[in-house]
């Protein structure tokens, strides 16, 4: 059967992530990018369905680089309001312990709606829970991902160095190195999937320096290079973390990540703001990527991610929203708006563009996520697409329309493409009851709060 071929015709504005003009629209067909069209040019073959973009600014889906979807069932909780890193996880820890797979699903979906309804196409998801019960967690979000025909690359977390050990976790929460390693493989081998157009990658994720002990850092990283998958935690997050690294194993974040075997280009870290000048070079040499989570640092009060600095050493940076806890929200456009912002504090307004931060949640993304084939508006690339209206009254009287997606606080793309599919038309996702699930949503909430 031959493949429906559609043009995305004249868009408003179009972003495409590299240097192409794309002002004609995209001809896309069979799930990737068949034609980019300048201004003026027609398909060089018929299509069989047009889409008039002529309202649209139309964008690569945007890539979320690290999240925790269980925490939606965590928002705004008063206990932790005011508070930083460490009390807020050692409040929250035994909440979560009681997670179940009916709770994480629930989550999982919510979380994935929530970035779907912002131009968010493909997901990292930072899982590290799995309290009895709770042992298939992953397998849990694999569904809720094929359910939201979402791109995710699920990461299998763990926890193993509990409180009476010195971590920060409660002893529930952790478990064995073999357990971890065990569960690990059996994920890779049935789920992840390799080479353009995969839909499910897994990768390897212990926690972060207060929540793991180095064996499994190390046994991670033999792991991921043997099985050739990519390596994900928490770092240099706040300084509080940079004084544990210093007690507990004699060295500084970037130090430490060393001495597991973690420099490299197969790892990429969460947060990265504490880092000197000397480890800023070494991430870039080495071209370890860095997820900038402006929300989350800015609600925990953590400090900026030195960006600039990081790309200019060679180390690529993406975007991420961060757990639904301390962001409490899933939200990918705002995500990007707010990096602008933060990033301009440190580096000044005529630095940090809209254009470049857009490609710090697209190209730079993909890159975080060892993915070539995602980020970017190209031919031969996946057509996942963001196309976003500027008809409400907050856009009145603006005149760039790809700077007022950012200046003017776009929150909700009116359409949403993944691999030739759409999965939201007119600010609706296709075949989902958003009134029932947050109603199944807030019960669950509700339920995990009380215990």
């Amino acid at each position: 059967m031959p493949a429906t071929r559609t043009w995305l015709k004249n868009p408003l504005a179009i972003f495409t992530a590299n240097a192409l003009d794309a002002r004609g629209g995209l001809v896309v067909a069979d799930g990737v990018i068949e034609q980019v069209l300048g201004l003026g040019e027609q398909p060089a073959q018929p299509c069989d369905q047009v889409f008039d973009a002529r309202e649209h600014v139309l964008l690569p889906g945007l890539i979320n680089t690290h999240h925790h979807f269980y925490q939606t069932l965590t928002r705004a909780w008063a206990p932790v309001v005011n508070e930083p890193l460490f009390p807020w996880l050692k409040t929250l820890y035994p909440v979560w312990a009681r997670l179940t797979p009916e709770k994480l699903a629930v989550a999982s979906k919510v979380a994935l709606a929530e970035l779907l309804l912002s131009g968010c196409t493909t997901a990292a998801d930072h899982h590290y829970l799995f309290p009895e019960g709770l042992e298939n967690a992953i397998d849990v979000q694999v569904e809720a991902v094929r359910e939201l025909g979402m791109r995710a690359m699920l990461t299998r977390g763990s926890m193993t160095l509990g409180e009476k050990d010195g971590g920060l976790p409660p002893q529930q929460t952790v478990q064995q190195g073999e357990v971890i390693l065990e569960d690990s493989q059996r994920l890779i081998e049935r789920y992840h999937q390799r080479g353009d157009g995969a839909q499910i990658q897994i990768a390897l994720a212990p926690c972060s320096p207060f929540s793991v002990t180095p064996e499994i850092m190390r046994a991670s990283a033999d792991m991921a290079e043997r099985l050739d998958v990519r390596l994900h935690t928490h770092l240099a997050e706040t300084l509080d973390e940079e004084d544990f690294c210093l007690q507990r194993f004699g060295l500084r974040t970037v130090d430490y990540l060393d001495s597991v075997g973690w420099l490299g280009p197969r790892t990429w870290l969460a947060h990265g703001i504490h880092f000197n000048p000397d480890e800023i070079a070494r991430l870039g040499q080495h071209g370890t990527g860095i997820c900038h989570c402006p929300s989350s640092n800015m609600r925990l009060a953590s400090g900026i991610c030195p960006t600039l600095d990081l790309v200019a050493a060679g180390a690529p940076v993406g975007i991420g929203v961060d757990g639904s806890a301390s962001n409490d929200g899933s939200n990918m456009i705002l995500e990007v708006r707010q990096a602008m912002y933060l990033q301009r504090l440190r580096y000044g307004a005529d630095k940090i563009t809209p254009q470049l931060v857009l490609g710090w949640a697209t190209k730079g993304s993909a890159a975080l996520l060892g993915r070539k084939d995602v980020g970017e508006l190209a031919v031969g690339k996946q057509s996942d697409l963001a196309l976003f209206k500027l008809d409400e009254l907050r856009f009145s009287g603006s005149h760039d329309p790809l700077s007022a997606l950012l200046l003017c606080g776009a929150d909700r793309a009116d359409r949403v493409m993944v691999g030739g599919k759409w999965r939201v038309v007119d600010g609706q996702i296709e075949g989902l009851d958003v009134r029932q699930l947050i109603a199944d949503h807030r019960q669950a909430a509700a339920e995990l709060i009380a215990g």
